[in-house]
């Protein structure tokens, strides 16, 4: 496997406001990810993971440090450059799915496409297949409000795909979701990663669902505080990251 991400000092610092002291949110961060990883990304609140996720994704900047993804610096990518390599490079699944009422969930999942100015055709026939990998063939003329929180997930993980992205990344994508669905849709992320070849970077609080992951990097203080490696025994796994978090910090849902 080679190297899809490549991080090397990456620093994040909030400037002070009102007199408040300035806030490091990441510290010298070096990681590097292999094409084809699922890495799940855990912390206490405030430790800095979700800056480091959307630093990776170009949704931040960062102050300073090296971000290449897929060969790119993004770092040093124009704004309207930027935009174009996240939207054919880079899949995003939110925790609150940032579907748009106003189109089909089938509109929503094409969105990517049309925006790239697909031919109708391939558009066509990229979304029906992806749909039918994640089982929403049937919600495909209905709207978001008529679909339950796993089923939205299941099209935004859809959009994120539509484009065969380098990499896909997600921010809590079980954190409005039920027990039931949170399962189904770590199952569908897995699928994701071995069948569709998907390299994923997943920001979690939940154990549960991080122990769907290959590995896990723990972050503390804006730093990489400690990195554990499945050895393919999901309890195991699950026990192992509880026991870390458990010296880290952070929560144990």
């Amino acid at each position: 496997m080679n190297d899809i991400i490549n991080v090397e000092s990456l620093t994040k610092v909030y400037g002070s406001f009102k007199g408040a002291k300035e806030v490091h949110a990441l510290q010298g961060v070096d990681l590097t990810v292999s094409r084809g990883e699922f890495i799940g990304i855990m912390g206490p609140s405030g430790s800095g993971k979700t800056t480091l996720l959307n630093i990776l994704s170009g949704i931040d900047t960062a102050t300073s440090g090296k971000v290449i993804i897929d060969g790119k610096a993004i770092d040093r990518l124009k704004k309207d450059e930027l935009a174009i390599f996240r939207r054919k490079r880079i899949g995003y699944i939110f925790q609150d799915f940032n579907l748009l009422e106003s189109l089909t969930l089938k509109e929503n999942i094409a969105l990517p496409l049309i925006l790239d100015k697909m031919p109708p055709q391939e558009i066509e026939n990229r979304v029906n297949e992806l749909m039918n990998f994640f089982g929403i063939s049937d919600l495909a003329e209905k709207y978001q409000y008529h679909a339950s929180g796993g089923q939205k997930q299941r099209v935004a993980a859809a959009r994120a795909l539509v484009s065969d992205p380098a990499v896909c990344f997600a921010d809590e994508p079980t954190g409005n979701l039920d027990s039931k669905s949170s399962a189904n849709i770590m199952e569908m992320m897995t699928q994701m990663n071995t069948e569709k070849n998907c390299t994923i970077l997943m920001v979690t609080h939940d154990a549960f669902a991080a122990s769907y992951c290959q590995k896990i990097i723990f972050i503390k203080d804006g730093k990489i505080n400690i990195q554990i490696q499945s050895s393919g025994d999901r309890k195991a796994f699950f026990d192992k990251i509880l026991e870390t978090l458990s010296i880290v910090g952070g929560d144990k849902e």
